[in-house]
């Protein structure tokens, strides 16, 4: 006989014991070219080496799947963000450790993520670059395009960012390395 499913509900509590650790949304946001994906990439294969469970969501996978019928205009920015932000939960309430990296560019999308994630689990990291830092760094060549006028829309060009008020932590990219980046998440983390 089947028993009442929230007699059977696996709890957040219960994923941590297994996993070792609680499921957390790490949200990177900044300019493109300021790191969000080598950040990324490093913090993830760190948590990976530490046995937690981790994955990382960027505009690029979501871009080419879930999020592919939308465009860059502000309201297709935004619902973006909410896509990303519900995919995130879904992973943090599985126990993982959740690293999105989005450019996020408006401060109410940021808070809107931070109202899904499950509560206390939210990470809102500012990877601070200057724009000139950013346009030396641009490897995929967008920041020329942008100011050719190819690119409509662009964060940081022809579109604008809102850095955070108040982020839960602020890396100045240009200045520190991604070691240093890694250290200071890792610590931060701890804490959750």
């Amino acid at each position: 006989m089947i028993q009442n499913i929230s007699e059977q509900s696996i709890t957040p509590a219960m994923r941590a014991r297994s996993h070792g650790h609680y499921g957390a949304v790490i949200w990177l946001t900044g300019l493109s070219g300021a790191g969000k994906s080598t950040l990324a990439a490093a913090l993830e294969l760190a948590l990976f080496n530490q046995g937690k469970q981790v994955f990382v969501l960027d505009g690029d996978n979501l871009r080419r799947g879930l999020c592919s019928d939308l465009g860059y205009s502000p309201e297709d920015r935004k619902e973006n963000v909410r896509r990303a932000g519900e995919v995130a939960k879904l992973f943090a309430e599985a126990g993982f450790v959740c690293i999105a990296a989005f450019i996020s560019p408006y401060r109410s999308e940021r808070a809107l993520a931070r109202n899904i994630a499950p509560e206390g689990k939210f990470i809102e990291v500012y990877l601070n670059a200057p724009l000139a830092v950013c346009e030396k760094r641009d490897p995929k060549g967008l920041y020329v395009r942008a100011r050719s006028g190819e690119l409509k829309q662009f964060t940081g060009i022809s579109a604008p960012y809102e850095p955070p008020d108040q982020p839960d932590l602020e890396f100045r990219t240009d200045q520190l390395s991604v070691t240093e980046c890694v250290g200071l998440l890792l610590d931060r983390i701890k804490r959750l």
